[in-house]
């Protein structure tokens, strides 16, 4: 099949399930994208004929979650974080947060420390594992982590992919606990088995059953809190993922 043209690129939700390496899709603006090699079930490598950053700028539309009623421009799903362009989707837990919020946090003696990460697809389905993100842990935030769980105060992560990255950076360390500068990709998934070490608390969204997300979340609370907390949210019509409702876990 290879060079074979494939079919509009709308063909339906299971399109790309259906191609084969060597298969090109036209896209908008004539350019071209040759599929290479299938990574997951559902995630293709591929080439663009063009520069991807200019083109994605040009014609291309977040990640929609079927519940969305409608595109958004690209501006509402910026955070108040953002500073590097690379996520694939909105790490939607900081989507929340203000510049007047963060002042505010500040203002009361809560720290904030940035981490570079770059959220990668977030909607694993029938389950399948997380795949790898990069991440990138400074020295300065590496500190500012030690030394607040050296003075008694609790880690707050705002987004299960900040967890990903802390608790990566706590791999290795001699102490437990700490944390140390790092960057690169991560493949490390969170689980009640294995707990956490750097982080004692998080903000995040509502996550779909069987989900590592899941996994994550009770190895921070434990399985029966986050079922009624679960619970809860169904009962009073709380909205997932993306534009949806955040909690506070400690």
């Amino acid at each position: 099949m290879a060079g074979r043209t494939a079919p509009p690129y709308g063909d339906g939700d299971g399109a790309l399930l259906r191609r084969a390496p060597g298969e090109w899709l036209p896209l908008p603006g004539g350019a071209t994208l040759r599929l290479l090699a299938q990574e997951t079930p559902r995630l293709w490598r591929a080439h663009l004929d063009r520069d991807v950053l200019s083109y994605l700028a040009a014609h291309g539309v977040p990640i929609r979650y079927g519940y969305v009623g409608r595109d958004w421009p690209l501006a509402d799903y910026q955070t108040v974080f953002g500073i590097e362009p690379g996520s694939a989707e909105m790490p939607s837990a900081g989507r929340p947060f203000t510049p007047e919020l963060v002042t505010a946090l500040v203002a009361r003696g809560i720290g904030v420390a940035p981490i570079t990460l770059h959220t990668g697809v977030a909607s694993p389905e029938k389950d399948e594992p997380p795949y790898p993100e990069w991440f990138s842990v400074s020295p300065r935030t590496a500190r500012l982590v030690n030394i607040t769980r050296e003075h008694g105060g609790r880690v707050i992560a705002v987004g299960t992919t900040v967890v990903r990255a802390l608790e990566t950076a706590a791999l290795g360390t001699s102490a437990p606990g700490t944390v140390r500068a790092a960057s690169g990709w991560t493949s490390h998934v969170v689980t009640p088995a294995g707990g956490v070490r750097a982080v004692d608390g998080l903000v995040t969204g509502l996550h779909e059953p069987r989900s590592s997300h899941l996994m994550m979340l009770s190895a921070i609370t434990g399985t029966g809190v986050l079922a009624r907390s679960y619970e809860a949210a169904i009962e009073e019509g709380y909205l997932w993922h993306e534009f949806g409702d955040s909690h506070l876990i400690l």
